[in-house]
């Protein structure tokens, strides 16, 4: 696959807590460069980084981010704040523990107020596979469907572990027709960027392609 193609499906991701205004002006820099599809920022950067590239790169920011477990009206604010502050894309975290209860419909419900706060600006939802049996998985297919959610998201790159094969699998065989696939935490390679978009992603979160490809122009 070529290498262009794979940064293509990159969101170029900085969300540590020490991230400088320095480092995500950077990362913008280093995604327009390299043509990536967003940068994934924390919501601080949001304005600062839009009015930085402009037209150039969509920016990405994360709601809930990493537990999930705000209430719904916290994710709806914060939702509509990042949107004011310019950006285009949303990745929000759902509520692990209404899932694990078995309350589905509070997740769904969640999601769809979430996505009704985006509008027509994209909506990934984030399920934290590692903590999540495989039924549960599969259910969570069904819910980011029913709630009209564009993507679903296997991770927050902040648990215990992140993108697997085997979740994406499981994705592209249970999610609806309109879903697409993001896998992100653990990208250590090109190989594996590869692979997991041949297994049906379509966005990749990780900020590692991004420098093998600069190490890879360096050497």
């Amino acid at each position: 696959m070529d290498t262009k193609r794979i940064l293509a499906a990159c969101d170029h991701t900085l969300l540590q807590q020490t991230a400088t205004w320095e480092e995500i002006r950077a990362l913008c820099d280093d995604a327009v460069k390299y043509g990536t599809a967003s940068v994934c920022i924390p919501p601080c950067y949001v304005k600062p980084a839009k009015e930085y590239v402009g037209d150039r790169m969509k920016v990405c920011t994360v709601i809930g981010f990493p537990n999930g477990n705000m209430t719904t009206q916290t994710k709806v604010f914060e939702t509509r704040d990042a949107l004011e502050n310019g950006a285009d894309e949303i990745d929000m975290v759902i509520n692990i523990g209404f899932l694990k209860a078995g309350e589905d419909k509070k997740v769904e419900d969640e999601i769809r107020a979430v996505k009704a706060a985006c509008g027509e600006h994209i909506l990934k939802v984030i399920i934290e596979t590692c903590l999540l049996s495989e039924e549960e998985k599969i259910r969570m297919c069904r819910i980011v469907t029913d709630a009209g959610a564009d993507y679903i998201k296997t991770s927050t790159g902040f648990s215990t572990a992140g993108a697997t094969f085997d979740d994406v699998k499981l994705f592209a065989d249970h999610v609806g027709k309109n879903v697409k696939i993001k896998a992100a935490g653990g990208i250590a390679s090109l190989e594996d960027a590869e692979k997991f978009l041949s297994l049906g992603a379509d966005r990749l979160g990780t900020s590692r392609v991004v420098k093998i490809v600069k190490q890879t122009e360096n050497s």
